[in-house]
């Protein structure tokens, strides 16, 4: 079996893709938008063929398509995983200093503060964006009689970011105002 990988990576392209044909294949013409997502599927056809569809973001299939003479990868979702809920957030001694353990798909990290009277609240603003390594230094001092709590997502190559974590309903915590 002859192994074809197709890439979509296109961005709101205002033209379509041309057909193209040969006596082991046929693709049929389709127009490319909506940050890489064909608006029509691409349909591609042969006795001996494999295809892995990629798009940004999501998926084109939420499920590897199969039949007699072909494969659809489910995209870069299996490549590219959402980043999980970042663990091990410790404040060090110096009280500036954030340490927390590393997640696999993050390739950098946003980190959330915010007073602890605000808790549950949406569990914080932007403190610091697209933090490279797993330390950070914020030197905010919290006003007399209060305090801070801080809160680090991960974000992957994809620019998707983790969660806040779960409420103790079990819920996923909002992100209404993420970092740019």
């Amino acid at each position: 079996m002859n192994a074809i990988r197709i890439g979509v990576l296109l961005v709101a392209l205002p033209f379509p893709i041309f057909a193209q044909s040969s006596p082991s294949h046929t693709q049929t013409e389709h127009v490319f938008n909506a940050g890489g997502r064909p608006a029509q599927a691409v349909t591609s056809s042969s006795p001996t063929y494999r295809i892995s569809l990629d798009a940004i973001g999501e998926p084109i299939a939420g499920r590897i398509l199969t039949g007699a003479s072909y494969r659809v990868g489910a995209g870069l979702s299996a490549a590219y995983p959402p980043p999980g809920e970042v663990d091990g957030l410790q404040i060090l001694s110096d009280r500036q200093t954030l340490v927390w353990s590393p997640d696999p798909s993050s390739t950098v990290y946003n980190v959330y503060s915010g007073l602890l009277s605000a808790l549950p609240g949406p569990y914080g603003t932007c403190a610091l964006a697209q933090v490279a390594g797993t330390s950070a230094v914020d030197s905010t001092e919290p006003a007399a009689g209060t305090g801070l709590f801080y809160l680090v997502t991960g974000v992957n190559r994809l620019r998707e970011e983790g969660t806040k974590g779960r409420a103790s309903s079990g819920t996923e915590r909002a992100n209404p105002l993420p970092c740019p």
